[in-house]
């Protein structure tokens, strides 16, 4: 009995090749995810990187309009729409309250709230962007096995019908249908492994860009309070 992968094909019933041919397109899914990630998370390392270098002195300076506005300059990066959207929001805050103060109304607009709050919104959705995909590869790796020893039921059965209609017997002969037959279970194994593997490693990948985030906005909300409290935010905004 030769058990190339040719003859193991031919020797496959209908809903075992089906099955090889689904863990075939998930292996292809996984591999596309995983380069699609890479780049992904490479751009907003890099990007970030960039941005972080670019505004450093813009921050110093208090040119909050002019650090946002490089923020478009960066797509990829996570952090740089992060702040981007809290300084956007500081420089709107910052607006009404001198406008409110200017026409003798009392100040009642909490602008660093308002930071605050464009922040977090803007690092959950940031998050949720870099986590695209994961979802995906977790699936597979929890029910390719499954898969597989669906494909290897039936081939087991196909197996058995096989040496019945043809009236043959012996454990030769039955070893070497489970042999072919559970050729699905493992194919379906190897692409859970691949893709737990991968799984594992982008969400780590996420958590340390999770924690880049949070330490860029906590750095942001200081620079904004101090600024604040100083009483130059409205100046600034006033003069760009």
């Amino acid at each position: 009995m030769e058990f190339t992968i040719s003859h193991m094909w031919a020797q496959m019933g209908f809903i075992a090749k089906s099955v090889v041919i689904i863990l075939g397109i998930m292996s292809v899914f996984v591999v596309a995810i995983s380069v699609e990630r890479f780049i992904v998370f490479m751009k907003a390392k890099g990007q970030s990187r960039a941005y972080a270098l670019l505004i450093k002195d813009l921050l110093e300076q208090g040119k909050y309009r002019e650090a946002a506005d490089a923020a478009m300059q960066f797509k990829f990066s996570h952090i740089a729409k992060v702040v981007r959207a809290g300084l956007t929001e500081f420089i709107k805050g910052n607006m009404l309250d001198a406008g409110s103060k200017s026409a003798g109304a009392a100040a009642g607009y909490d602008v660093m709230g308002a930071v605050n709050r464009a922040i977090e919104k803007a690092a959950s959705r940031e998050m949720a962007v870099l986590r695209r995909g994961l979802a995906g590869l977790a699936s597979v790796g929890s029910t390719a096995p499954f898969v597989g020893l669906f494909g290897t039921v039936f081939g087991i059965i196909n197996s058995f019908q096989g040496m019945a209609a043809e009236g043959a017997g012996g454990l030769g002969a039955v070893s070497a249908g489970i042999a072919e037959a559970l050729v699905t279970t493992g194919a379906g194994i190897g692409v859970a492994i691949l893709a737990v593997l991968l799984y594992n490693f982008y969400t780590s990948q996420v958590e340390a860009l999770q924690v880049d985030t949070n330490e860029s906005a906590l750095e942001i909300l200081d620079v904004l309070v101090k600024r604040q409290e100083a009483g130059g935010g409205g100046r600034q905004v006033a003069e760009a």
